[in-house]
């Protein structure tokens, strides 16, 4: 898991299906940052939802479940098709499939890179943007009790409807862009910025995305999807400091980046059409 709008997506949408407890919600948040607030943007979000408005909700991480479930609203019956009422974004410039179109929703999830959609069956809905702040308005990784993750509620017109990759697709994508990416650069000479080896760089990148938890109904492939996005995405943050040696630096620079340049796209593909199928998973079981 790579950020608090996955976590939030795959952990709610499992107890919404009855797949998990509120606790393993609340620990799953717990990762991200030791405080949690919830505040409705505007007063259509708080009439949907039951938050104060304007003022924020200290509460915490369970008034947040409460939101979500006060949005979903009751799921169809057991003889309809039962489906995942919280569906997760990752927007970028460029690319802002599932955004409502010219909503501060929209803008806000666009720069936060991340979002969360509920949809109601009715089709209602709202949209939740994460922001990490700091006590001291800094970041600091020595002080992570420091942090509070803010999660802002928006009320929309209604629910986008997602449009995922499939699995098997976003999979293949992955290992031909990543075969593509070592034979280009197989043959350059890099070194690394700094004086730490790339491969433990590579690894301490992976570990710390292993603390975040996925629910136990996770499709086998989904998180054989998920794991190798994680690998290339630690590979492609590292290779952000790698430079070329030799007379040819410029024009191996350019090469570089036109390889590793295109994989961001492809994980960031692959993991939203891996977290779209744990999503419809939990309401399979």
């Amino acid at each position: 898991m790579w950020c608090p709008s996955v976590s939030l997506s795959v952990w709610t949408n499992a107890w919404l299906a009855g797949q998990a407890a509120p606790d393993d919600v609340l620990d799953a948040l717990s990762a991200w940052a030791p405080a949690h607030s919830v505040t409705a943007y505007d007063a259509v979000a708080a009439g949907k939802t039951g938050l104060p408005w304007p003022d924020m909700d200290r509460a915490g991480a369970m008034s947040l479940l409460q939101t979500v479930r006060s949005a979903a609203g009751p799921r169809p019956p057991h003889g309809w098709p039962r489906r995942a009422a919280v569906n997760l974004l990752l927007p970028i410039p460029g690319d802002v499939r599932g955004l409502p179109a010219g909503t501060q929703f929209a803008r806000d999830a666009l720069a936060a890179g991340e979002a969360v959609l509920v949809g109601a069956a009715d089709g209602e809905a709202i949209g939740v943007v994460p922001e990490v702040l700091w006590e001291d308005g800094e970041e600091s990784a020595d002080q992570p009790e420091s942090a509070t993750l803010i999660w802002s509620v928006y009320s929309l017109p209604a629910a986008p409807v997602p449009d995922p990759m499939d699995l098997g697709e976003a999979e293949y994508a992955l290992r031909s862009a990543v075969r593509t990416a070592a034979e280009t650069l197989a043959g350059l000479d890099l070194s690394v910025t700094g004086e730490q080896d790339p491969r433990a760089l590579v690894e301490e990148i992976i570990e710390a995305g292993e603390l975040h938890r996925i629910p136990d109904h996770a499709p086998d492939r989904a998180l054989r999807v998920l794991t190798t996005a994680a690998q290339v995405d630690a590979i492609v943050m590292v290779s952000s400091g790698m430079s070329p040696i030799g007379v040819r630096s410029a024009s191996e620079a350019r090469i570089t980046d036109e390889a590793i340049r295109p994989l961001s796209a492809v994980v960031r593909a692959a993991r939203s059409a891996a977290v779209s199928a744990i999503l419809e998973s939990a309401w399979r079981h």
